[in-house]
């Protein structure tokens, strides 16, 4: 099994040549510090962290999973120590606020640190990720006082932050949960119980900072009267220390198909204290501030495991021996050749490579426009941001972890069957992706809340304006070797604008639902595209074989975009007449 190896050159050709993201920071000042120096430097010691402390704890991780008695876990051997490394190097707040100690770098960039975690260990990374979206929350929403208490030591990687969302009988309609809280003086009483709670209890930090929805007495019926509560698992000292064990506790861990270094708690609220974030009843408001960020973490997930799964088979097709070339020109003189010149074999490095390039290009746009969202001081700037930042997580989120998984099952093929024996690491690999494509809302949510509320609620603005980007950028294409790619681009985006139309004027009830996950692969392979145009045209993109890629990319994988606009003329009696 190879080494991990961050992938410096491409994030550094990113964030330079393709985006100039440090111009766009110098023009902000809340991140005006952050220069392509600096960027660097952090991605290099990021990585190293990732690829020295992280990734060789990946295998013996998953061997031991996380293990539960009488509501205490253990995570396996050397993730405390693993963990102890990563907080003391200041990376859990990396992207937090500056106010709270936080790092402040922006989301442009900590997007690519994120890959990295997840390419060297997936169950790792999540205790990372949650803490960050947690206080992401925090400090949007909670009280000066609950910030000053809970983020610095957050940051810090001290304590741990968790998203309590899921109920036995309520997953994706939160509407229906349970868990209610009464008043107590100065803070609440909670009751209830918590599934499906990544990091719910471990034993890497002093003490984890539960965020919970429940209801409060007399509160409106459905999603309208919900509200977000802190719970600490250790209630606080006078000094600010963890002292008495809170009111929750561990009632079991889930047996799981992948990230078993990543536990997964049953978390039971028993007259647990916990303190009111914001305003009663908008708590489910504030917590799509975690889940949103969350969303494209776990987009970025995919993204991970496929550049590892990449990374393996690319090595493991240079250096194992099958057959001799069809090709003369590229035979040995031994009796047969690496399997990296036959063409098959090419097919399947070559998706991986196509899919991860341009998926790590899409999260470090989808960055970009986060950071123009809350950093840029022209308000039309900002609010132009927030539209494409909402259309395109969904996107990211189910479209990146898709090609995933697909990755990595094409990785494990080119292994043959040593990619189906656990030594190689391979089938690891697709174990573990696959949770991406459920938990944080199922990709087929993702497809329902792209179509529903980011194209047809606001009769397609925010599609528009992510069209209107594309355009401009391929009017620099029109005179190119790269032309008629760039027209089937501009089709495509011509073909979808009048399908949205016809949605918006029909009257069926279950049209949305039929097409929304065509509509979701559309707009992934489009903006795939798009970015393969931009890093095909931006300098340095020869060393990096960009425009060969890209190339193979509208070849062999833009074809799909037609059998998908031939499923748009469908309408929902395709789906809703046969007998189930």
């Amino acid at each position: 099994m190879a080494d991990y190896q961050p992938p410096l050159a491409d994030a550094h050709f990113l964030l330079n040549s393709v985006f100039d993201l440090p111009a766009q920071w110098a023009a902000m000042d809340d991140l005006s510090e952050i220069n392509a120096e600096l960027a660097a430097a952090i991605l290099e010691e990021g990585g190293k962290v990732c690829a020295q402390v992280w990734a060789p704890l990946n295998r013996s991780g998953d061997e031991a999973g996380c293990q539960w008695q009488d509501g205490a876990v253990s995570t396996p051997e050397g993730f405390r120590e693993a963990w102890q490394t990563f907080a003391e190097g200041g990376w859990v707040g990396l992207g937090g606020s500056v106010d709270y100690g936080g790092q402040g770098v922006p989301k442009g960039l900590t997007v690519l640190f994120e890959e990295m975690q997840y390419a060297a260990n997936a169950s790792m990374a999540l205790y990372s990720v949650l803490t960050a979206g947690a206080c992401l929350a925090l400090n949007s929403h909670a009280s000066d006082d609950l910030k000053t208490t809970y983020l610095p030591p957050m940051y810090e990687g001290r304590w741990a932050g968790t998203m309590c969302l899921t109920e036995p009988h309520a997953g994706t309609d939160l509407g229906m949960l349970r868990t209610r809280a009464e008043p107590a003086g100065d803070s609440w009483r909670l009751t209830g119980t918590k599934i499906f709670i990544t990091g719910g209890e471990q034993d890497l930090t002093e003490n984890i900072i539960h965020l919970v929805l429940a209801r409060l007495p007399a509160a409106p019926d459905g999603p309208k009267g919900i509200s977000l509560f802190v719970v600490p698992k250790f209630l606080l000292d006078n000094a600010g220390n963890p002292g008495q064990r809170n009111g929750v506790q561990c009632g079991s861990i889930e047996h799981k198909m992948g990230i078993r270094g990543s536990s997964t708690a049953v978390l039971n609220f028993d007259d647990a204290v916990g303190y009111l974030v914001g305003e009663p009843n908008e708590g489910l408001k504030y917590m799509f501030t975690m889940m949103n960020y969350e969303r494209l973490s776990i987009g970025i997930q995919g993204i991970g495991h496929a550049d590892w799964s990449l990374q393996q088979s690319l090595a493991y097709a240079h250096e194992r021996v099958q057959s001799k070339a069809a090709d003369r020109k590229l035979r040995t003189e031994e009796r047969a050749d690496p399997i990296v010149v036959h063409p098959d074999v090419r097919r399947m490095l070559l998706t991986q490579k196509a899919w991860v390039e341009a998926g790590r290009a899409l999260a470090v746009h989808v960055g970009s426009q986060l950071d123009r969202a809350k950093f840029h001081a022209d308000a039309d700037v900002r609010r132009r941001a927030q539209g494409q930042v909402a259309l395109l997580t969904p996107v990211a989120k189910a479209f990146f972890t898709d090609r995933g998984l697909d990755s990595t099952v094409l990785g494990q093929q080119v292994f043959g069957g040593h990619g189906y024996v656990r030594e190689w690491g391979m089938e690891q690999a697709v174990r573990d992706v696959r949770i991406a494509q459920i938990y944080e809302g199922t990709n087929g949510i993702q497809a329902m809340d792209l179509i529903g509320r980011k194209v047809l609620l606001n009769r397609g603005e925010w599609l528009q304006d992510l069209f209107a980007d594309i355009r401009e950028d391929l009017a620099a294409v029109v005179n190119t070797d790269f032309a008629d790619e760039a027209a089937a681009v501009e089709q495509l985006m011509t073909e979808l604008e009048q399908q949205v139309q016809q949605w918006l004027d029909s009257e069926d009830p279950n049209l949305a639902g039929t097409q929304a996950y065509n509509l979701m692969e559309l707009i992934g392979l489009l903006t795939y595209g798009w970015l393969w145009l931009r890093m095909a045209a931006a300098e340095g993109a020869d060393e990096l074989d960009k425009p060969a890629t890209a190339r193979f990319y509208f070849a062999w994988l833009w074809p799909q975009t037609a059998a998908l606009m031939q499923r748009l003329a469908c309408d929902s009696t395709v789906l809703m007449t046969p007998r189930l």
